[in-house]
């Protein structure tokens, strides 16, 4: 029997799900900082914009697979197929741009691999990764560790003058 060749296959996949979700988490840690010019550079033109105010933008970058990868059994006996280690096929990757520096970075979408989150979104910020920006910001070994295949890191607090106004309600006659 084949046994050893379909765990090592099987190994592979998950595999590749692990680094490509490491990588887009590692890159929402990574990017903090990086301007406008740069980020069009290394992920290319935007497939939406939207300004929210005078000083935030929202890109999205879009990205969506025919098929979901993995490998299809299909067992005429039964009339049915099966799927092993398929993945998610499409991702968006928002950046959140304040001052024209990029000050988060979100996805969203069926972008999960059968180990790790996100894994999908690694095509959009790939070219990021491999020759990074000089306005990225650089990613220490205590911030690599903080990175995992499995789940995001938190998302970035706003910058100060773009955080909502705090409103105190005073009690009236008092």
């Amino acid at each position: 029997m084949h046994r050893p060749a379909t765990l090592s296959f099987l190994i592979l996949l998950a595999a590749c799900g692990y680094s490509d979700s490491r990588m887009a988490h590692e890159a929402q840690i990574s990017m903090m900082g990086m301007t406008a010019s740069d980020l069009q550079s290394c992920a290319g033109i935007p497939d939406k914009t939207k300004r929210l105010d005078a000083r935030t933008e929202l890109l999205s970058y879009v990205l969506k697979n025919d098929t979901s990868g993995g490998v299809e059994l299909t067992l005429p006996v039964i009339g049915g197929g099966y799927t092993l280690g398929g993945s998610g096929t499409s991702c968006t990757a928002t950046f959140r741009l304040t001052d024209n520096r990029v000050s988060g970075l979100f996805y969203s979408g069926n972008n999960d691999r059968p180990i790790g989150q996100d894994g999908v979104c690694a095509h959009i910020i790939r070219g990021c990764m491999r020759r990074p920006m000089p306005s990225m910001t650089p990613i220490d070994d205590e911030r690599v560790a903080a990175a995992s295949a499995h789940y995001q890191p938190p998302a970035p607090a706003l910058p100060a003058e773009s955080a909502p106004a705090v409103i105190r309600m005073e009690p009236v006659g008092r």
